[in-house]
């Protein structure tokens, strides 16, 4: 399952791109950011 490593890095590339599109979702995307880097870490271990 060495794909999970990724999602960490491109959530946080999508999310940067989409912050300098659309500032408001800022709040939405750093939710979802730290949801998705949660998931990822318990999955890995």
């Amino acid at each position: 399952m060495q794909y999970i490593q990724h999602i960490g890095p491109v959530a946080a590339l999508i999310a940067g791109i989409l912050i300098l599109v659309m500032p408001r979702l800022l709040n939405i995307i750093v939710a979802l950011y730290l949801i998705v880097v949660g998931v990822t870490g318990l999955l890995g271990h």
